[in-house]
């Protein structure tokens, strides 16, 4: 088959011209005011990220409920118990649960499902597995990332006599699980403005109302009360790793997490990880936490035991949380080595004469790894620009399959088309608009390559895709400087608030390639001249060239300058 080229299309972020002008006259500079007025910042308020700005935790239903459930069961010194999902949101809301809870004086144990033993969530499995390793006996479960479709699972809990408590922020299905309390602003009738807090920040939200129930029951008045924003690099890293919608509250979380970290006030673990990742915490950016710590912690989920990372982040000795950050960085060397092979691998078979490329991409291989398929769809995706579904094998003549969408498909939309058109057909699925899970037979492959592929044109009335690329226009030669530089990688972009690309044409005057594979260029406009790098972009470009770049801080040798990360010509 023919390889298929990618084309994208370029066209600059429109601004309300009403809100860049309120952000100017509210003192913002010209630079940003363009910027957050793109972004659907109307007022400067948007943009504070002190705590006094955090959304009252009271406007997440049942907080208070479970706040008191919490605080019952810490003065009646009960066992409890959280049941973790196995990415990075969840292992940080997990270390959250668990530091919180015990600054509060709780018994706390935590413990992770196995993505190869029983799957996501806290299903009956689960209970299964908890009541032959964990002692003792918990009575209370608390969820965290996880548990809002768990309804046989709570039931498991219940019928052994353990109450649950749910905090998650996945969108719930028809039925919710009979828990005591469910803390999820995406659940019915929830007033909680934004709907876009991570499993984490949930958690974190519940540890407020804790704290607020116990100081109303005079629990502090013989001891100092617990400084839950020595949390706050927890809550940063899970935010940004589980690419959640960065709206202002979470934009002031992440905020203030970088800032604990930034003055050196974080974690042992999650300094062990900045230095394990030979990364300077002290200029960390949310592409630091997104890019070179979150993926060592999901490594643990995906190859071996999440309950490694959990102990990494949760550990207040340095050493301990280096030799645990360590094992991370090994499994995640482990991770990037098998999602290389299996990548080359899908692109052989994409390749070859006997694969129809359509409207989606859906690979399978019998020796693909469960738990690295996820990381292969998302390459593929990115580079055909398709739904794309990565397969390996799972139990009993079953493959587990993990999807990466583009914007123009909702991907658990799709598979629910799919499974009401055949109803047989997928054996469970779940996820959201840009990613999703799901099990089929193996001998059902075809048929479902078939059944997908059309369910994807129907849910989307395309039948082809091209990413768009979207630029904040010319960038002033006046803000062409390395402060701003530095004040933009300071501040916090990624999910739903794009961090800022410009476009402009410039005249190349000297061009090399730097290893054999990255572009070093030096550009010309208006006069000023500007240090350039392409990576991973061997081929020369034109004398006059438009580009689409980034401006970056390049640090080297206690020195800071101004560099151009070009990521596109037009």
């Amino acid at each position: 088959m023919e390889t298929m080229v990618v084309s994208f299309q370029v066209s600059n972020r429109p601004i309300n011209p009403d809100y860049q002008t309120q952000l100017i006259a509210q003192g913002a500079n010209p630079l940003m005011a363009k910027l957050w007025a793109a972004r659907g910042v109307s007022d400067i308020e948007q943009t504070e990220t002190s705590w006094q700005k955090l959304i009252a935790p009271q406007l997440l239903t049942q907080v208070e409920k479970g706040a008191t459930i919490l605080a019952d069961a810490i003065e009646a010194n009960k066992q409890l118990l959280i049941i973790a999902d196995y990415d990075c949101d969840g292992a940080t809301a997990c270390a959250v649960g668990v530091r919180a809870l015990r600054m509060m004086g709780a018994n706390i144990n935590f413990m992770v499902p196995n993505r190869f033993e029983t799957g996501y969530g806290l299903s009956p499995a689960v209970i299964d597995v908890m009541l032959d390793r964990v002692y003792p006996k918990p009575d209370l479960i608390i969820t965290v990332d996880n548990g809002i479709a768990s309804v046989e699972g709570v039931e498991a809990a219940k019928k052994v006599g353990i109450d649950v408590l749910i905090t998650d922020h996945h969108l719930p299905g028809d039925t919710l699980p009979d828990a005591l309390a469910i803390i999820n602003p995406n659940q019915k009738d929830c007033q909680f403005p934004s709907k876009n807090l991570a499993g984490v920040g949930v958690i974190f939200y519940t540890m407020i109302a804790l704290r607020a129930e116990l100081r109303r029951r005079g629990h502090f008045t013989q001891k100092p009360e617990p400084r839950l924003d020595e949390l706050a690099d927890l809550v940063a890293l899970g935010t940004v790793a589980d690419v959640v919608k960065l709206d202002s509250n979470n934009r002031l979380l992440v905020t203030q997490g970088l800032q604990k970290i930034r003055s050196g006030k974080m974690q042992a673990g999650i300094q062990a990880l900045f230095d394990i990742a030979s990364t300077d915490p002290r200029q960390a950016s949310s592409m630091d936490l997104g890019f070179k710590i979150g993926p060592r912690i999901n490594a643990a989920g995906r190859l071996a035991d999440m309950s490694i990372g959990i102990r990494c982040l949760i550990s207040q000795d340095y050493d301990e949380a280096f030799e645990l950050a360590k094992q991370l960085n090994d499994w995640n060397s482990t991770r990037r080595h098998i999602e290389q092979e299996m990548s080359q691998q899908a692109l052989q078979e994409i390749e070859s004469e006997a694969f129809k490329l359509k409207h989606a991409i859906c690979v399978f291989n019998p020796e693909w790894h469960q738990g690295v398929v996820g990381i292969v769809a998302s390459r593929l995706k990115e580079k055909f620009w398709k739904p794309t579904l990565a397969f390996a094998p799972g139990d009993d003549g079953e493959i587990r399959g993990s999807g990466r969408s583009v914007p123009d498909v909702h991907l658990r939309d799709a598979l629910d088309l799919v499974s009401k058109r055949y109803p047989t057909l997928i054996q469970k699925f779940g996820g959201h608009a840009m990613a999703a899970g799901l099990t089929i037979y193996q001998k059902d492959f075809d048929t479902f390559i078939t059944a997908f592929d059309q369910a994807v044109v129907d849910i989307s009335g395309k039948t082809h895709f091209s990413p768009l690329i979207e630029t904040d226009g010319t960038l002033d030669i006046q803000y062409s400087t390395v402060e701003t530089a530095i004040a933009l990688s300071q501040y916090v972009w990624g999910a739903g608030f794009p961090s800022p690309l410009f476009r402009d044409t410039f005249t190349v005057k000297e061009q090399y390639l730097l290893k054999e594979k990255h572009l070093k260029l030096l550009l010309e406009r208006e006069g000023v001249r500007f240090n350039a790098i392409w990576f991973n972009h061997p081929e020369m470009v034109d004398e006059q060239v438009e580009l689409i770049y980034e401006v970056v801080p390049n640090y080297w040798q206690g020195n800071v300058s101004l560099q151009l990360l070009i990521r596109y010509t037009v």
